[in-house]
């Protein structure tokens, strides 16, 4: 995980009935996904920042989806803000969690660190400056369980 920290945080959804709070180790860094079912999901673009299970505290009530056959994306039911993305062994809990850095006010200062399927972009989507930059061809060498819808 890079630049880990464990500086206390807490975020919350639009409407506030749900909270989340960090009480661990998570990045400070922020992460972008251009693949067709982050698209779908996030209407453009998904951006996320990673934070050990352990670390999470949720309250309040959450939906979770399952949309894929190794994660599940979460929201809030009430007001329908995205909370996270996370990978789920099956039958268990999620290890990690990919969550949105716009329910943190601190994330507003956080660099991003990577975009993943780059190629994908949608033309009104275009990410400047210095990170790592993988295509769907690239990212899916190294994780070939994910495929594109």
């Amino acid at each position: 995980m890079p630049s880990p920290s464990t500086t206390a945080l807490t975020g919350r959804c639009l409407c506030g009935a749900v909270t989340i709070t960090l009480a661990g180790e998570h990045e400070e860094q922020v992460g972008a996904c251009h693949c067709r079912m982050c698209q779908r999901w996030s209407g453009g673009l998904f951006l996320c920042f990673e934070a050990e299970a352990s670390a999470v505290t949720v309250s309040g009530e959450v939906t979770r989806y399952r949309s894929s056959s190794f994660a599940e994306r979460a929201f809030c039911p009430r007001c329908g803000s995205h909370l996270w993305f996370s990978d789920v062994p099956e039958g268990g809990e999620p290890t990690s969690y990919e969550l949105m850095p716009g329910l943190f006010d601190a994330a507003r200062r956080w660099p991003l660190r990577s975009e993943v399927y780059a190629d994908r972009a949608l033309a009104s989507v275009s990410l400047a400056g210095e990170h790592r930059r993988k295509t769907q061809a690239e990212y899916e060498a190294v994780n070939p369980f994910v495929g594109e819808p």
